[in-house]
């Protein structure tokens, strides 16, 4: 239990609470060179530990409930964008864009699921709008990795050249990245926090976040999965996005529960942005480092006009080094920092089974949110965190000791750990939620709604 007793401590958790978490094993989940399954467990058993302390202490119980985390539940969660289907249809999951592609001196891969991403991609190699595969093959074949990704870059795209453990750790952000801790975590003010309506005795263990309002401003995937968890929790999560940037339609079935989904222009929908705040107690964050603060929405900024707030940040690369002002994503990540040639072949490049940058990352985030609630309902002080998926690619890579597995029952595969549920966007199949504590929520409470059809408000009680 040694990466949960360290995802514990990041999130500056009592140790003695670890004792209160077990596992139960699954040999062949996750399966993978690199310690993904203990990844897994690690930061889904400390989101869960989190979740299971704030319902202690809103329900002013005398122990903490103890937790449990099953392996086979953090691998059917941890593919929940494969696994999900829409009245039977399989999700669609990577634009044919969005692949490895060899080089004069390697490979590169791209990301271009979002139609402003391709776009910018095509403009970068000098290619039309209806230019296909063996077009964007024949360009990045004639460059070197490095320089295909910096040409990308500038235009406003994704693309990142393969490098391997050694090459990463050489690199300037790689040292900026070591330098960080797993969670980085800072207090904004001495302002008190608004004062969380006072919990149903009877559920204030089941629910630890009920009556928390929740500013959800992320894109797929570690965001949503982080404010998804909020919602099993009962907090009121409202995502907001400009209307010009819809989700991806599965991404959205997926990462829905729990959550309301409306549009809002910051730009034009100041007056609107700031009422919302004015009763919020968290702001989640998933653009890249800075994209926000011309709408004042830098964490300084936030806790000035909203005393007491939670701001929790994540992004690719860190909010720091050269690579600060990248977009980036878990595929992306995995090819920078080692893991696609850690994971590959002589051949060609691998990849991990499972986003787990991004799913880890998120219930990371989720605990650390909660954390954060925890620790201001004692000092009424605001807070910020941040996350980085490079980070958690560092202490994936670099981080989790290598060590005898519990023993346990093989996996059987997902089919125990999904359910299926109505929704306004049909019949869903999705997984359950793997986060787990006695008492706990079993599942959401409210499934997915059409991206941005929700008002702009809170929930009424």
């Amino acid at each position: 239990m040694t990466e949960i007793k360290y995802a514990w401590s990041a999130l500056g958790g009592d140790p003695a609470l670890v004792s209160r978490v077990s596992a139960v094993a699954r040999p062949g989940a996750l399966d993978a060179r690199l310690p993904v399954r203990r990844l897994a467990r690690a930061c889904v058993g400390a989101c869960a530990l989190a979740a299971a302390e704030l319902g202690a202490r809103r329900a002013g119980l005398a122990r903490v409930p103890e937790v449990r985390v099953d392996d086979g539940a953090l691998a059917a969660a941890f593919h929940s964008e494969r696994l999900v289907r829409i009245d039977g249809r399989v999700p669609v999951l990577f634009a044919p864009l969005s692949r490895f592609w060899r080089t004069a001196d390697g490979w590169v891969r791209t990301h271009a699921n979002y139609p402003h991403h391709r776009a910018r991609l095509l403009a970068a190699l000098g290619l039309p709008d209806d230019a296909g595969v063996d077009d964007v093959a024949a360009r990045f074949a004639g460059r070197p990795a490095v320089e295909a990704e910096e040409a990308v870059y500038r235009a406003g795209g994704l693309a990142v050249a393969l490098r391997t453990p050694e090459e990463w750790a050489a690199h300037e952000q790689a040292a900026e990245v070591a330098a960080r801790p797993l969670v980085e975590r800072e207090r904004l003010d001495a302002a008190p926090a608004r004062v969380l309506p006072a919990p149903d005795p009877a559920t204030a263990a089941l629910l630890p976040a009920a009556g928390l309002r929740v500013l959800d401003l992320t894109r797929v995937l570690a965001g949503p999965v982080a404010t998804r968890t909020l919602g099993l929790l009962g907090a009121d999560v409202l995502r907001l996005d400009a209307p010009h940037l819809p989700e991806l339609p599965d991404q959205h079935a997926d990462t829905g529960f729990g959550k309301r989904s409306a549009t809002l222009d910051l730009g034009t929908g100041r007056e609107r942005f700031e009422e919302l705040l004015a009763s919020a107690d968290v702001v989640v964050t998933g653009y890249r480092p800075g994209a926000l603060d011309r709408f004042g929405l830098s964490p300084a900024a936030l806790a000035e006009r909203r005393p007491g707030l939670i701001v929790a940040q994540v992004s690719a690369w860190g909010a720091y080094g050269p690579w600060a002002g990248r977009r980036g994503f878990d595929s992306l990540v995995q090819v920078a920092t080692g893991i696609a040639v850690t994971e590959g072949s002589a051949r060609e490049p691998g990849a991990l089974p499972a986003q787990a940058l991004d799913h880890g990352t998120g219930y990371l985030l989720a605990a650390a949110v909660l954390r954060a609630v925890t620790e201001r309902s004692y000092d009424g002080h605001g807070r910020c965190v941040r996350l980085a998926l490079a980070r958690t690619a560092r202490w994936l890579t670099d981080g989790i000791p290598d060590g005898p597995d519990p023993a346990g029952t093989p996996y059987p595969g997902p089919d125990a750990w999904l359910a299926e549920t109505d929704s306004p966007l049909g019949r869903l199949r999705h997984a359950l939620p793997p986060v787990s504590f006695a008492g706990g929520p079993t599942g959401w409470s409210r499934s997915p709604v059409p991206w941005g059809t929700s008002s702009a408000d809170w929930s009424r009680p």
